[in-house]
Order: C-alpha cells, then structure tokens, then sequence
C-alpha cells in the first residue's frame, strides 16, 4: 500500500482500513506468541501501513497538502549567497621549528 492510493480515499475508508490495520497486526502478534507464524516480516509490513494511514490522516487534521500538490506559484526562491573573499585560515597542527622561532 502506498501514501499516493492513501491519500484519494475518503476519510471513512481510511477508518476502515486503519482498524483493519489494527486487527491484524493483533492477530500477527498473536500468532507470533503462539509459535504460527511463519514469516515475521509480516508483522513490520502491517505496522508501516499502519503508520502510512495515520499520516495521511494526521495531515488532513492539519490541512497539510504533499509538496507535489502545491502549485509552482508558492514555491521559495532560494539565493545564493554573495561570494566574498575570506581571509586565509591558519594551518592547523604542529609548528616546525623554523616557524616556531
């Protein structure tokens, strides 16, 4: 499941679909405590989906769009910064004996 096929649906679905999450991550859980199940890796698939679902929910809570909605218009400009002659910086380490007098 991806963020993009999460973010189209409606709200109610996304609901459904968090519980059904939920639910089975208990039953992985569970058949993992047990002993039955065979693949473990399941168990951290159904958790990222989990956490998918509740970002895309948490961003509607906040009206936060995904930055390729936003139109070109409201994007920053970026400067880059004037360049400047710095001085040069000392060497860094021991000093030889010829500079140290």
């Amino acid at each position: 499941m991806k963020v993009d096929e999460l973010r189209v649906l409606e709200a109610d679905e996304l609901g459904m679909r968090l519980r059904t999450a939920r639910r089975e991550l208990y039953e992985l859980r569970f058949k993992h405590a047990v002993g039955q199940l065979e693949n473990s890796s399941q168990i951290s698939k159904v958790r990222h989906d989990l956490a998918r679902i509740m970002t895309v929910l948490r961003e509607r809570d906040f009206g936060v769009q995904p930055l390729e909605a936003l139109p070109e218009a409201t994007a920053v400009a970026v400067q880059e910064p004037a360049a400047e002659e710095e001085a040069p910086k000392p060497k860094r380490g021991r000093k030889k004996k010829e500079e140290a007098e």
